[in-house]
């Protein structure tokens, strides 16, 4: 009875314990240069960062070795060229998990193999005959080894998958390619594995340069565009293109088919007569759309969830053919250094000349909400805060933190604000059970999440938005539920096992 008793007392503990945050940054990692730094490098960069996953477009060894132990998630690739020998040999899919796979996992954490890249695109009916066959042999070969559903098996597609895509709820499969992708669509459906697209923003500024459309892919004030069939106003070209892949899984009956972006990206540089290319849209883009990401608001046709996003890429690829753009995606430069920051450091936040300079700091973090907040709820939070004294200015328009405008971000924001106003209590980052403390910085391009000690928190709170926490006059505050559950636990531990008391 007593065992009983503390089994649900520690349930308790650890049902209120605050959650972790989802890994859905990533980056790909191409190869196509000569003046790469080395993968140990490269390894000890990504953890610098908030990067948690990385793509390769093939399995190469040095670089998932140099990965051991970091727990940063692995995406390999099966190149093109090899799908017709998968595809008709389960002992040639079974000698390449021998090699690429086996030697490395679990030291090195490989999540997923990609079967090809953008195969349909290819147009070779040979090869994309090949595509489904060449997966399914992949999957049997994991499941031999007991790997099956612990590395997930998928395929990367292009956008031109898609027949149309405007208004994002009208997405559809182009008609050529939907015999072909249904027998992929079941195979993903029956492993939990995901779709995989490239959606380029870029591209579709390209097609339609105008000034309004640019606003549009970089998450900047727009106008938006609705949905005429739903009554939706889009406020990014991101959210229209993804919600346009899934509308096109559900049109033929794979709605629940998750859905991940397997590249996505600005050239920071290009010919003269390339439009789009500069560093100032490369930063635009890539920092909103991470910010986007970290405010967990998710699509308006998948709200609530950020999905994993991996950007196009870890460093230039000054050998890769095509216009000059195609070599000008890097996020950092081969001497390690950044290209432009976005707001990954780990360590550092992202400081520019127009955010304010952060001098000495404490250990607590920083508060942002919890992601299975409500709009509701983060609504009720902005509202409250923004009515204590805290200077919500900056995500107000015109402000340094209004983009991305929506109520997820503009909450983060305020949250912290408020809770750096005294960081040595995490209960103050409570606001009714839907915040959390987080070591990653959240600030990104030139909006900057102050702490402690950066010389701009001033002033005092006397107010608190939790359920479970009253204060004083005098200051004392009450145990949150978290403590009091431990509390209680130390308590009834110690006198259920008397003899290890400390004396």
């Amino acid at each position: 009875m007593a065992l009983s008793i503390l089994f649900l007392l520690l349930f308790i503990l650890f049902s209120i314990s605050p959650s972790n945050a989802q890994s859905f940054i990533g980056v790909n990692y191409g190869l196509l240069s000569d003046n790469l730094p080395p993968p140990s490098q490269t390894a000890k960069l990504l953890q610098s960062t908030s990067i948690q996953k990385v793509r390769l477009y093939n399995a190469d060894s040095s670089i998932i070795t140099s990965l051991v132990g970091t727990g940063i998630g692995i995406v390999i690739g099966v190149a093109n060229g090899d799908l017709p020998s998968i595809a008709s040999d389960l002992n040639i899919a079974s000698q390449w998990i021998n090699s690429n796979v086996l030697p490395f996992y679990p030291a090195s954490n490989i999540i997923l193999i990609n079967v090809g890249n953008e195969v349909l695109l290819s147009n070779d009916l040979n090869l994309v005959n090949q595509l489904l066959p060449a997966m399914q042999n992949v999957q049997k070969a994991l499941e031999a080894v007991s790997l099956g559903g612990k590395i997930k098996v998928s395929t990367v597609h292009a956008m031109t998958v898609l027949g149309n895509s405007e208004p994002p709820s009208a997405g559809s499969f182009a008609p050529s390619y939907q015999a072909g992708l249904k027998g992929i669509l079941q195979f993903l459906s029956d492993t939990g594995s995901p779709f995989a697209i490239n959606p380029y923003p870029f591209f579709a500024y390209q097609s339609d340069p105008r000034p309004e459309t640019l606003a549009f892919c970089l998450f900047q004030p727009n106008p938006g565009r609705v949905d005429s069939n739903t009554g939706i106003k889009y406020m990014n070209m991101f959210d229209a293109q993804v919600d346009a892949v899934h509308s096109a899984l559900k049109s033929i009956g794979f709605e629940k088919v998750e859905v991940l972006v397997a590249e996505t990206g600005w050239p920071s540089t290009g010919d003269s007569n390339e439009v789009g290319p500069s560093v100032e849209n490369a930063k635009a883009y890539n920092g909103n759309l991470i910010a986007h990401l970290r405010s967990m608001v998710g699509t308006p046709l998948m709200p609530g969830k950020s999905i994993d996003t991996y950007i196009f890429a870890l460093f230039d690829e000054n050998l890769k053919p095509g216009p000059s753009f195609e070599q000008s995606f890097g996020l950092f430069k081969p001497d390690l250094s950044m290209a432009y920051d976005i707001g990954l450091t780990k360590t550092t936040s992202s400081q520019t000349s127009q955010s304010p300079q952060l001098g000495k700091v404490t250990s607590m973090g920083w508060c942002v909400p919890k992601e299975d907040a409500t709009q509701e709820q983060l609504q009720d939070s902005l509202d409250w805060v923004c009515g204590q004294g805290i200077d919500c200015g900056p995500i107000m328009p015109g402000g340094v933190c209004f983009e991305p405008n929506n109520v997820a971000s503009h909450t983060a924001y305020a949250m912290n604000l408020y809770f750096q106003k005294s960081p040595e209590n995490p209960t103050d980052c409570d606001f009714s059970k839907t915040a959390r403390i987080t070591s990653e910085n959240p600030s990104y391009s030139s909006c900057v999440y102050p702490r402690a000690g950066d010389g701009s928190i001033t002033g005092e709170v006397t107010k608190y938005v939790t359920s479970d926490k009253a204060t004083e006059k005098n200051g004392s505050e009450c145990f949150s539920s978290l403590y009091l559950a431990r509390f209680i636990i130390s308590i009834y531990f110690f006198c259920l096992f008397p003899s290890l008391r400390i004396m």
